[in-house]
């Protein structure tokens, strides 16, 4: 039986980093409502409590009796977990004079305590909350400080029960993954033996059982994420599963022809459907970002129902959903942050169950898991591509004229990532490959592209503007197009790349000479948050 780590959502947005971190640790860990603790599973090792939108204090806040969970497992709260246990022992939670969001450094703590073994003097950690513990019970410990949190760590005395009102899961605190590991390894015990190559051989075994010999349609969409759920379905259903990949005009430049041409060599069953003519009717004149995602996601299943009915004998539908998708779409509190056209359920006239075998991965998992398989590289670093496509990457309405200036566009930016490389050694290129080290990487000096150093890259077009320029002896007015790149570990939380400024002068260069209908380029150098990755 797989040992894992509990943690116990409580609606924080960071709640999926706190599992990623875990994960990272090589210990396999689920995320449940914060009321639907697993009572009798043998293989939990400890508990997390995470953060919440709410204060301790709120008539409306979440509440959960821990009586059954202290003292069987060890526990540990972050930030609203730290203040709930704190409040309902008796202690207190108010608002803090100063609310404190950001980077801030524990004056003092306890250095002989488990939880900060290794933790260096002063280390930075990041806040998030606008309430506080001011007092705690008798029998709670304090052993941590900030200039500004007095109460920024405790323990119950005598447990193995600790509260941090700071968030360790996020990348900005520095030894954020040591408190955790101290936790997870230290006193939880966990062994540290889950890995991509443990996840493939249960998967597998539990698709087989799930599925038996049903037949399986799956849509693909090109990305990392739907390729390797049908290479590890294939592995476990072979003939059984039937692949459909729908283009709906507002792809990348050639991508259809492109990933149409990459499936033939994972030896995948894969029907190619052009529905362009439909998406771009029905999109006609939409201009609000939210319904392109709705009419793009409801012509997406109507499309695909028609080609599964083809598919006689299908009883499952899979899908390339992660972790992520699932969180952005509705967290706990029922707040909507963005649809996804693959996790809205299932037409009833479909008449087919779900399969997700992903469904609790985050990326960079993925990306292990495809490497596990023997995936080819190019594949497995494709960057992360939104499910609408280009349809959020332009400001206004969808025509195919817009879409052809932003398909050439993007064309040139992302070709150039792939082609501007520089020379690192083995060491520096482990560190800054988005999408993980390739599986035979040596050591010495290799060369990277810029597209493997970011997580994410797009060209965004704003077609509701017109920008005044000169393009040989007369004035034009066309449209401005806006680059991203970003630079992260999760997607929660993203830097914008600081790419090379003769890269960014040639880039911009061939667009506006290039690319009939632009003749302005700029960079977002927004970061995330508070700026999403994505413009739409």
């Amino acid at each position: 039986m797989q040992e894992k780590i509990i943690i116990l959502d409580f609606g924080s947005q960071t709640t999926q980093l706190i599992g990623r971190r875990v994960r990272e640790l090589d210990t396999y860990c689920e995320i449940v409502p914060y009321n639907k603790f697993p009572k009798g599973d043998e293989s939990v090792k400890g508990v997390i409590l995470s953060g919440s939108p709410f204060s301790v204090y709120d008539e409306s806040a979440f509440k959960v009796d821990l009586s059954e969970i202290r003292g069987k497992y060890p526990i540990l709260g972050i930030c609203y977990g730290a203040q709930f246990m704190a409040y309902t022992n008796g202690g207190k939670v108010e608002p803090a004079g100063t609310r404190e969001y950001g980077r801030a450094h524990l004056t003092s703590f306890c250095k002989d305590n488990v939880l900060f073994k290794g933790v260096r003097e002063n280390t930075q950690v990041w806040m998030s909350h606008g309430d506080t513990i001011t007092a705690i019970p008798a029998n709670f410990k304090k052993i941590a400080s900030t200039d500004k949190v007095d109460i920024a760590a405790y323990q119950i005395e005598g447990e193995n029960v600790w509260g941090v009102q700071f968030h360790p899961e996020v990348f900005h605190s520095e030894d954020g993954t040591q408190i955790l590991k101290n936790f997870v390894v230290g006193v939880c015990g966990c062994k540290q033996d889950w890995s991509p190559a443990s996840f493939i051989e249960s998967t597998v075994a539990e698709l087989k059982a799930q599925l038996g010999d049903d037949k399986v349609v799956l849509g693909l969409s090109g990305g990392v994420d739907s390729s390797v759920a049908a290479v590890l379905l294939n592995r476990a259903i072979g003939k059984n599963l039937t692949c459909i990949f729908v283009d709906h005009g507002m792809l990348r430049k050639n991508e259809f022809r492109d990933v149409m041409e990459d499936y033939k060599c994972l030896g995948l069953n894969v029907i190619g459907v052009d529905a362009s003519e439909k998406f771009f009717a029905d999109l006609a004149g939409v201009t609000d970002p939210e319904e392109k995602r709705k009419i793009i996601g409801r012509d997406f299943v109507e499309v695909f129902n028609a080609e599964a009915k083809k598919q006689t004998g299908a009883k499952w539908l899979a899908q390339g959903t992660i972790y992520p998708d699932r969180i952005e779409s509705l967290n706990i509190t029922g707040k909507v942050i963005k649809s996804h056209h693959n996790v809205g359920g299932l037409p009833k006239e479909m008449n087919l169950q779900l399969c997700e075998p992903l469904k609790w991965l985050f990326k960079d998992e993925v990306r292990r898991v495809g490497r596990s398989m023997g995936m080819p590289e190019h594949l497995i670093t494709r960057h992360p591509f939104p499910g609408p496509g280009l349809a959020v990457r332009i400001l206004g309405d969808i025509t195919p004229e817009k879409v052809r200036i932003l398909q050439d566009a993007d064309d040139i930016y992302i070709r150039g990532l792939r082609e501007y490389k520089v020379k690192l050694s083995g060491e520096e290129a482990r560190r800054v490959l988005a999408a993980g080290v390739p599986a035979d990487m040596q050591n010495g000096e290799i060369e990277v592209s810029l597209y493997d150093q970011i997580w994410q890259a797009g060209t965004v077009l704003l077609s509701t503007v017109r920008s005044v320029g000169v393009m040989g002896d007369e004035r034009t007015y066309e449209h401005p197009v806006a680059l991203r790149a970003v630079t992260s570990t999760d997607a929660m939380t993203a830097d914008w790349a600081h790419l090379p400024y003769d890269f960014m002068a040639k880039v911009s260069n061939e667009i506006i000479n290039k690319v009939k209908g632009v003749n302005r380029v700029c960079y977002d150098i927004s970061s995330k948050p508070p700026s999403t990755i994505e413009w739409e």
